[in-house]
């Protein structure tokens, strides 16, 4: 799998990750106290932010991911594609995406789309494949 420039370059990779921590200073989260963000890399060279708002019924709680990929498809359309994704949270935890958003990212990202997020030990960088190999697709199905 061939890996995008943006994370062939550090110093991408190190502006997704600013980004993503930046959206995290905004997030809602007065029953958690969990602030995660998220910054998306679009095909088109964008980079989308979103960030969690959590909410008293946690069930309603959108995460950081999804809330960045919702307003990508907002303000792009829904033929946007992600090229990469940078996840960071001010409690510097351990954060992969979880089922839910990885599922919702895997509709936009592209075969080689790349990810980072806060590991146990250090940043984590890899294929999205990798991190979601066996996506939900109903295309497939046709």
């Amino acid at each position: 799998m061939e890996q995008h420039n943006i994370f062939g370059e550090r110093g991408a990779l190190a502006e997704l990750q600013r980004r993503a921590r930046e959206a995290a200073e905004h997030a809602y989260a007065p029953y958690s106290g969990f602030r995660v963000g998220a910054s998306l890399l679009l095909a088109n060279g964008a980079v989308v932010t979103g960030t969690n708002v959590e909410n008293s019924s946690y069930g309603l709680t959108i995460c950081a991911e999804r809330s960045a990929m919702v307003r990508a498809v907002s303000e792009y359309g829904p033929g946007v594609r992600v090229l990469g994704i940078a996840v960071a949270n001010l409690s510097n935890a351990a954060s992969p995406p979880c089922g839910a958003c990885r599922q919702v990212l895997s509709e936009f990202t592209t075969s080689d789309a790349w990810i980072s997020f806060p590991g146990s030990e250090e940043e984590v960088v890899l294929p999205f494949a990798e991190l979601f190999p066996f996506q939900f697709d109903l295309t497939r199905s046709k």
